[in-house]
């Protein structure tokens, strides 16, 4: 790398899972929108092609209206030639194939369980982990061979455990794990701040306490130019307690993803704290009767379960969009509202940046076990990143969250071990597992079954 008058020049980043059509271009498009980094793109991918695609796809942002630097794409065959020496790491892979997933999230539908997303926690989650532990094993070893001093991104889930999975392998490694739930709810505060103060405020503006782990996370605070935002927001879940109205500029009652607030409403109305994250996720950590009860419950709740059906069929679309755009389609730069470039920018000096991130517990968190992954804000300045201290999880939300944050303990270190027995414990005692302990059995060995492909090293 090299520091000049308008930025830093010759930044290597390492895409593992560049092949990726969804989370890849987003990050293309922030990098060419940005004016004070430059560099090189290495994407390496299981699937080589699909990384090839992206290297020209890549390569074209480059010429697109209002691109403000210069990155070039290159397509790796190996995770040496993508990872040696890069500054940054970015990992965004999808562990196994969509009809893994497929059989995640529906399988525990013949025994009256839904997930709406079963890609973090629950039983979908917990067989999820069993396939993505074994691949970050793997890539935090390469990147403690080819780039030590590397700074690492994860995007993928589940968050938490991919992450820990990271410093248990290297734990010298620089890895956070970033997701964008939290953003959302400070979006929704911009509501409540235009409501009821009169003020259009952007998202930047709301000034947040983020606590507890990955996509059940919670705001012990909420202020706008110091307002404290608490006593506006009780008002605001008293006036949508049956949801919010459709506003074109969300998608909070869009397809699959519906999500109308409900939940989050309900939760802060029963705890007095604010959950920073959409429904769908939300549900997944409470008790299998409050909110995933039935499918007419969640109508009922105004949320949506998303069915790996139509994820399947989004994927064909953004293949069609793929060879669009290598056949000459335009490209156009937008806004992600992600802040994974900007994170790049304030590791190098460019700019200072508070945010939320999922990084070991150093003491952030005194009340959640030291060493267990959790989500809270952290400050990024030139080659530092240091969690501000969040305080402890409150008494009123503590039972829920320290439960959670115990079953992902005790499940990374029962896929670690590779220990099926106590996977096992693990998932019959997650609370969206309501049927009993023979079907529990019954259902994660069907589970287990149809996704053994990528479960050789466990003793099946």
């Amino acid at each position: 790398m090299r520091y000049t008058k308008k930025g830093v020049t010759g930044v290597k980043i390492a895409y593992i899972g560049g092949g990726s059509r969804g989370w890849a271009w987003g990050l293309m498009s922030d990098l060419a929108s940005n004016k004070d980094m430059s560099g090189d793109v290495y994407l390496y991918d299981i699937d080589f092609d699909a990384a090839v695609a992206n290297e020209t796809i890549g390569n074209r942002f480059n010429d697109c209206e209002g691109a403000k630097s210069k990155w070039t794409y290159h397509a790796s065959k190996t995770p040496k030639e993508a990872l040696f020496g890069a500054d940054f790491v970015v990992i965004s892979i999808l562990p196994g194939t969509f009809d893994e997933m497929e059989s995640d999230v529906h399988t525990p539908e013949k025994y009256g369980i839904y997930q709406s997303v079963g890609d973090t926690t629950g039983p979908g989650g917990i067989v999820r982990a069993m396939r993505t532990i074994p691949m970050f094993e793997e890539i935090g070893g390469y990147i403690k061979k080819y780039c030590p001093k590397a700074w690492v991104i994860n995007y993928t889930n589940p968050m938490t455990l991919c992450v820990k999975t990271l410093y248990r392998v290297f734990p010298e490694i620089k890895a956070f794990g970033c997701c964008h739930e939290v953003f959302g709810t400070q979006r929704l505060l911009t509501w409540v701040v235009e409501e009821f103060l009169g003020k259009k405020a952007t998202r930047d503006e709301i000034k947040v306490n983020p606590v507890a782990v990955n996509h059940f996370t919670w705001l012990t605070s909420a202020t706008y130019n110091g307002i404290d935002l608490f006593p506006y927001y009780r008002q605001f879940c008293e006036k949508y307690a049956d949801g919010l109205p459709n506003k074109t500029d969300n998608n909070w009652m869009n397809n699959f993803f519906a999500c109308a607030g409900k939940v989050t409403f309900d939760l802060f109305r029963r705890f007095g704290y604010i959950s920073a994250a959409g429904d769908r996720h939300l549900a997944e950590f409470c008790p299998g009767k409050w909110y995933l009860e039935s499918p007419e419950r969640v109508k009922e709740m105004k949320f949506g379960l998303t069915p790996v059906s139509w994820r399947k069929e989004d994927l064909q679309n953004r293949l069609k969009r793929s060879r669009e755009i290598l056949d000459g389609d335009e490209i156009k730069l937008w806004n992600t509202g992600e802040e994974g470039v900007n994170q790049m920018r304030a590791l190098l000096g460019l700019c200072d940046l508070i945010t939320n991130v999922n990084i070991p517990n150093r003491g952030q968190i005194p009340n959640l076990p030291l060493g267990a992954v959790v989500e809270t804000n952290a400050i990024f300045r030139s080659g530092q990143l240091d969690p501000v201290f969040a305080g402890e999880i409150p008494a009123q939300i503590y039972p829920l969250v320290s439960r959670v944050c115990a079953e992902q303990e005790a499940v990374f270190d029962a896929i670690s071990r590779r220990d099926i027995e106590a996977i096992f414990s693990a998932f019959a005692s997650d609370p969206l597992v309501t049927c009993g302990i023979e079907d529990a059995r019954k259902m994660f060995d069907e589970m287990v079954n149809n996704t053994k492909a990528y479960l050789k090293d466990y003793n099946l």
